[in-house]
């Protein structure tokens, strides 16, 4: 039987000089995630809270406008309360008036999609900054509310509501 060699591979000779270009250039991550066709660029992230899901946008040149579904944030959210709930990561950091927000919420009630823009809006500017994340942290807003309903069970009327039970 006759045995066959395989061409051995050509050794690569690389200098220590393109490898460390080669890692520098794989290390790099842009923060800027897209240019949109407007010019200005963003930051992006998803916020999530029981069944409620936001996709986020933070708008690097912006002045402090939130759009929430298409509608200014006074439209959606007629509750003011709801405005201080989206906009508290960026007045804890300092960042005000940096953003603008543009967002897409589906899921959930009205304060659940508030909590879920507000933690889109905590890991956007995670995304934008990473010191930032100690504070975001600290004040609990990287954190995920994760609390949603739990399925029913067979040979229960709910999640753990057995039927009524009947001695005679």
């Amino acid at each position: 039987m006759p045995t066959t060699k395989k061409p051995s591979a050509k050794p690569v000779k690389k200098t220590l000089e393109s490898l460390q270009t080669e890692v520098a250039a794989v290390e790099e991550k842009p923060k800027l995630k897209i240019k949109s066709d407007k010019g200005p660029l963003y930051y992006y992230a998803n916020g999530k809270r029981k069944t409620s899901v936001a996709r986020v946008k933070l708008f690097l040149s912006g002045s402090g406008n939130v759009t929430v579904n298409d509608r200014k944030i006074e439209d959606y959210f007629t509750i003011a309360f709801h405005h201080e709930i989206i906009k508290s990561p960026l007045r804890l950091t300092g960042h005000g008036k940096t953003f603008d927000i543009v967002t897409v919420v589906t899921g959930g009630g009205i304060n659940s999609q508030a909590e879920a823009i507000r933690h889109g809006v905590a890991k956007a500017l995670e995304e934008y900054d990473e010191s930032l994340r100690l504070t975001l942290k600290k004040a609990g807003f990287l954190t995920r509310d994760c609390r949603i309903k739990e399925r029913k069970k067979p040979g229960l009327k709910r999640a753990r509501r057995a039927p009524q039970w009947n001695k005679r």
